[in-house]
């Protein structure tokens, strides 16, 4: 048994389902694909918190020093989640977004060590601001081009454009 389509009709509920999911995965992409403008003030703190951490503070120093740097993290997590006007449910996330997030920590943690141990060697007077420009420029240099390539296979899991 055959139901006569009304191809205009079929065309219109087909637009009426898929444009709302393509605008889903445009806010994703542009999210996603601000390039560095957005990482600037995450790198900020950071090359303060370095700077900072680097000098002979006393041992409440450090600490404050430390809660200060997350706190500034916590309002800038606050004010993003804010800013963003969609919702996703969690499974839109793949595990490439697992992967980005765990990679970004053991390559922000190497590079932090790395170049702490390479200004020890060197005896450089002003060695925590090497070694917080170093970190913020690797920061810099990765996280966008890592977040477009997790959220990447978000728009082609239905088979859309990419």
């Amino acid at each position: 048994m055959t139901t006569p389509v009304d191809a205009e009709r079929a065309w219109a509920d087909l637009q009426r389902i898929r444009v709302p999911q393509e605008r889903v995965y445009d806010e994703l992409e542009r999210c996603a694909g601000n390039g560095r403008r957005a990482y600037l003030p995450i790198a900020a703190a950071m090359w303060l918190y370095l700077a900072v951490s680097g000098l002979d503070l006393p041992r409440w120093g450090t600490w404050g020093v430390t809660a200060a740097y997350m706190a500034a993290l916590g309002a800038m997590a606050v004010q993003a989640s804010r800013k963003s006007r969609m919702r996703l449910h969690r499974s839109h996330y793949t595990w490439r977004s697992s992967v980005v997030f765990v990679a970004a920590a053991v390559v922000s943690a190497a590079s932090i060590g790395l170049s702490g141990w390479l200004v020890e060697w060197a005896r450089l007077s002003y060695g925590s601001l090497v070694q917080a420009t170093v970190c913020s420029g690797l920061f810099l240099l990765v996280t966008a081009p890592a977040n477009r390539w997790a959220l990447a296979p978000v728009r082609s899991r239905d088979g859309s454009r990419r």
